[in-house]
């Protein structure tokens, strides 16, 4: 794909170029012409004629070589003999902003269809259709090659939309947002140019130096989480990925299942790759404030300096409400501090020098805590107070930064709108923002992306596993039409790729129940499984506790005159005798599969409280190494793993390779479309994971 054709063109043709004011053709006409495009510009009308001051060829046909892209903005019907005309001569690069493909029903799906096709087949790169088209600000470039109101912004940030009209509403806005576009494309419909492939192309051009995306879809996943992985490591990459109330992936059966949903891959893919999720526009914003503005700091020791005590309270919440340190300042620090500042001033962390602080004390407070080993980021917060100027502050503030471009700073500057509107006709190097929290967030922006860089990359593991006796199962249930294995079926399988389950055997009768559960030892648990029925707790398949032969064999007929009572006896394979293992906490892991996203794995707080907890985390498959670490620290059933209130501590490396065990599983067998192991139990004793009971179910045939 080559993107360079689209984004730094020497030459573009405007295909629907019109001198009718108030029309797309005449307003790209104008964004081109107005931004002082570098390259040459051709227009095309089939009036022919001239539109301000410059020819008009009457087609595609007659224009010279040499032209790198065309901007299309005719009637849909015609897109197609346009490509057709655009590849004779040689154009590589095309943005169709024309709408009327698979948007508005199943014609236009089949005529973009056609589009792609024959783009593909030219080898050409297509941004959109249905776009607002793309813009260029490098000084060699200068293309405003779309129909905003307004002209860009020049600054560091490479951005992807999906919807057209908020990406014009945006470039409309960048002045009040305070930050600026190296490179915007708005992506349409995605026919051939998608997130990913700007990812892949904003890797390496200098001048983005951070990627944001605004996406209603995320297409090709895995493609996705390929690129984003490896550009997040060299630039920040944040996203609003919009739809996060769609439906689940599928009407699922399993706890997992149930709880698995597209917005739960989508937030799955975009933590793995490395991408910050944002919840709003809003935040969006003010997260690339921060990362145009600061470095990335060293670590997440935060200090405030303030003149207001209750602007610092809240900022402090919020350090700890992000999982950041409010920075401890050295003895050294609060003895230079307490030189100038007045008594009633607080020198410990946040830093109070009252609401009658001059001007010069915001200066010494800030170099004062800047300069302390202990401090990796400083919020200065300002109130209006005693006829202090905020634009004096914040001079102050941004002159400081330049002597210590090594820590991040921000401002809070709570007052009016008229100092953010100054701030907008200023060459600002430092990002303000109004409340507390939003400069904190921003702070917790610039972490996320410490902690992602330090993180290891992690390695995808290989375990020796029984393939073709999970092979053997799978064709046996396929061959009975059932796509649900039995509760000994999944036990096997789980056996067969090594995780631990514990010590079951079948039996077929209530002798044979009796004499196995003599061999296990007592107390055990009586299961039923059963080819027609999963769920077996429904049903009082499920006994536990049992703790002599007498009681086994009375459950045992009990059991079966239930199931008579509803019948179910059909399809019974007996009952499975189990060691009843001990253990007060009942973890859960899983697979769910998502239409889009692919298989997910879960981990999670299990038992009767799964659905209703829902202290559950998902990642997409496969998992690498740092990913299952990561996710049984990520639930806050942790603390319980980590051995609270006296319990043994977990093997959690064991945990860890249950959910990789999983994860190979699904890899090597993309049928298997849901599994539950509830519970995973974690032995009192000595912390071993084990599973107590599964249920496979496969995609249908």
């Amino acid at each position: 794909m080559n993107l360079s054709a689209v984004m730094k063109p020497r030459a573009i043709a405007l295909i629907g170029a019109s001198a009718r004011e108030h029309t797309i053709g005449h307003d790209l006409f104008c964004r081109l012409t107005d931004y002082g495009y570098k390259g040459e510009l051709f227009l095309v009308n089939p009036k022919g004629g001239e539109i301000g001051g410059r020819p008009v060829y009457k087609s595609v046909r007659e224009l010279p070589q040499g032209i790198d892209l065309a901007i299309i903005a005719i009637n849909a019907k015609f897109v197609l003999d346009t490509v057709d005309q655009c590849h004779e001569k040689g154009i590589q690069g095309l943005v169709v902003i024309s709408a009327g493909f698979k948007e508005t029903g199943p014609a236009g799906r089949e005529l973009e269809a056609a589009l792609a096709a024959k783009v593909k087949e030219y080898g050409m790169t297509l941004v959109g259709p249905n776009c607002l088209g793309v813009v260029n600000t490098h000084p060699a470039v200068r293309m405003d090659g779309c129909f905003a109101e307004s002209l860009p912004r020049r600054g560091d940030i490479g951005f992807v939309s999906q919807s057209g009209a908020l990406g014009g509403g945006i470039l409309n806005i960048l002045k009040d947002l305070g930050i600026g576009f190296a490179q915007f494309i708005s992506i349409g419909n995605q026919a051939d140019v998608n997130a990913a492939s700007a990812i892949a192309y904003w890797e390496n051009e200098d001048d983005v130096r951070q990627i944001l995306l605004y996406m209603e879809s995320i297409l090709q996943p895995q493609e996705f989480r390929r690129l984003a992985t490896r550009t997040s490591r060299r630039k920040p990459i944040l996203a609003l990925k919009a739809g996060r109330s769609a439906a689940g992936a599928s009407a699922a059966s399993s706890h997992t299942g149930s709880l698995a949903g597209a917005d739960r891959a989508a937030d799955a893919l975009l933590h793995q790759s490395g991408v910050i999720r944002e919840r709003s526009l809003k935040d969006l914003f003010s997260s690339a404030k921060a990362f145009s503005l600061c470095p990335i700091p060293r670590g997440d020791r935060i200090a405030i300096v303030t003149n207001s005590g209750g602007p610092a309270i809240m900022a402090t919440d919020a350090v700890e409400d992000y999982g950041m340190q409010m920075a401890k300042l050295s003895e050294e620090t609060k003895e230079q501090l307490r030189s100038f500042l007045p008594p009633a001033a607080s020198v410990k962390n946040p830093v109070d020098m009252i609401a009658s602080a001059p001007l010069e004390h915001y200066r010494r407070t800030l170099e004062t805590v800047l300069a302390d080993p202990g401090v990796d980021m400083v919020l200065v917060i300002y109130l209006p107070f005693l006829g202090l100027k905020d634009t004096d502050v914040a001079q102050a503030v941004m002159d400081i930064r330049a002597k210590h471009p090594e820590k991040p700073i921000a401002g809070v500057f709570m007052t009016t709108q008229e100092f953010f509107t100054a701030l907008s006709e200023r060459e600002v190097t430092v990002p303000f923002y109004m409340y507390s929290e939003e400069g904190i967030a921003a702070f917790d922006r610039l972490n996320r992306q410490r902690k992602w860089l330090e993180r290891p990359e992690g390695k995808i593991p290989s375990y020796e596993a029984d393939r073709a006796a999970v092979r053997a199962l799978l064709d046996a249930a396929r061959g009975e039409s059932r796509d649900t294995l039995t509760t000994r079926e999944s036990i096997a399988l789980l056996e067969a790729y090594g995780i631990r389950t514990c010590r079951s055997k079948l039996a077929r009768s209530e002798d044979e129940a009796a004499a196995f559960a003599n061999q296990i030892g007592y107390p055990v648990v009586m299961k039923m499984t059963s080819k027609t029925t999963s769920h077996k707790t429904d049903v009082g398949g499920v006994r536990v506790g049992i703790r002599s032969e007498e009681e086994l064999r009375a459950q045992y007929r009990d059991l079966l005159a239930k199931l008579a009572e509803r019948g179910l006896e059909q399809g019974l394979e007996g009952v499975l005798i189990q060691e009843m293992v001990s253990g007060k906490r009942e973890m859960v892991c899983g697979l769910a599969t998502d239409p889009q996203y692919g298989p997910m794995i879960m981990f999670g707080l299990g038992g009767v409280f799964v659905e209703v907890m829902k202290d559950v985390c998902f990642r997409l498959a496969p998992l690498t190494d740092q990913d299952a670490a990561e996710m049984i620290r990520s639930v806050k059933a942790w603390k319980l793993l980590e051995g609270a209130r006296g319990l043994k501590p977990a093997q959690t490396g064991r945990i860890e390779e249950t959910l990789l065990r999983i994860s190979q599983l699904v890899a090597d067998f993309p049928e298997i479309s849901e599994l539950d192991i509830n519970p995973l139990i974690v032995s009192d004793r000595d912390g071993e994971p084990i599973a107590v009971d599964a249920r496979v179910k496969l995609k249908k045939a």
